[in-house]
């Protein structure tokens, strides 16, 4: 069966110079066709970082028809049962708009020593709270004794509108893909290029058949920062340099630079190798900068897309 091939856009950071600039491309974003909104986890910054949660709040409230996720909420930074509340009634209020994303968060953020916690934990504190949270969406009562977190008689409602409410995983490494293989109904790369993409979705295929599950076809997604124009261009200098003290790589290999043919051959490079789900992060600074990128990309990348791999049958939720 074809796959489902689909963009939403993403936020790296908050590059908007007021909050009516930032309604203003929401509202281009909803009417535009972009499938998804998708907000970056940071606790603590020094450059402006809306908090995930929140931010996924609010737009629910602005929005009817766009769907939206965290690229990923660490999981390991926050307590579970709250976490799973949250998902839960931002998906009853959005009707069924929830995509949300997890993952074990970067031992590069601050938020380690800021609040006094053992990043080497983050992995199995993260384990525990997947399970947590996927018991909680199920609606049980949990009573849970785990190393890192313990609950008793614990339950949430009302429950997600999505009955089966979907738990994308973040992360590239053995154990991550083991996360994915045992939780994930789906996975969401960072910024790993379309090869690396290739590699780990070929391996949590493996892992997911090993542990007798399966992952859809169209639940494999990429990200990758876009600009049309140049690295040159004005305030994009400041938006890669960030880019590279957050995650310790060279952004211009990641990044897709130029016009909407380029912007189009990197989402093919992705799509052969295993992803379906985009999200584009614009390469911007401030209002109108942010404004123009995210229309170019509705007007000249979505078409094209659109056309290069039209949607076929019943449109997937993700």
């Amino acid at each position: 069966m074809p796959r489902t091939i689909a963009a939403g856009i993403g936020l790296m950071e908050y590059p908007f110079q007021t909050t009516a600039g930032f309604w203003r491309w929401v509202d281009l974003c909803e009417q535009g066709g972009v499938d998804s909104i998708w907000q970056n986890d940071r606790l603590v910054s020094r450059t402006p970082v809306l908090e995930c949660m929140t931010m996924l709040a609010a737009v629910a409230g602005r929005t009817r028809r766009i769907k939206f996720g965290v690229n990923v909420v660490g999981a390991a930074l926050r307590d579970p049962l709250l976490l799973a509340k949250q998902c839960a009634t931002i998906d009853v209020l959005s009707e069924g708009r929830m995509l949300p994303g997890f993952g074990i968060g970067s031992p590069r953020g601050p938020e380690w020593a800021a609040m006094h916690l053992d990043p080497t934990t983050r992995g199995r504190k993260t384990d525990e709270a997947l399970e947590i949270i996927a018991r909680l969406w199920k609606g049980e009562t949990l009573t849970y004794a785990g190393k890192h977190f313990q609950l008793t008689n614990a339950s949430i409602s009302p429950l997600p509108a999505q009955a089966e409410l979907p738990m994308w995983i973040g992360g590239s490494s053995a154990a991550a893909v083991r996360r994915t293989a045992k939780y994930g109904t789906g996975w969401q790369a960072g910024s790993e290029t379309p090869e690396t993409v290739g590699q780990v979705i070929a391996a949590i295929r493996e892992a997911t058949a090993a542990a007798g599950r399966s992952i859809d076809e169209d639940h494999y997604g990429a990200a990758f920062a876009f600009r049309f124009g140049n690295a040159d261009d004005p305030g994009v200098t400041r938006v890669m340099d960030h880019y590279k003290a957050r995650t310790g790589r060279d952004a211009s290999a990641h990044f897709a630079i130029g016009d909407a043919a380029a912007i189009v051959e990197r989402i093919a490079r992705y799509i052969d190798n295993g992803a379906s789900k985009f999200i584009l992060r614009p390469a911007a600074d401030g209002d109108e900068d942010m404004y123009t990128q995210t229309r170019r990309l509705v007007e000249e990348v979505l078409p094209r897309m659109a056309e290069r791999w039209p949607r076929r049958g019943k449109l997937s939720r993700v």
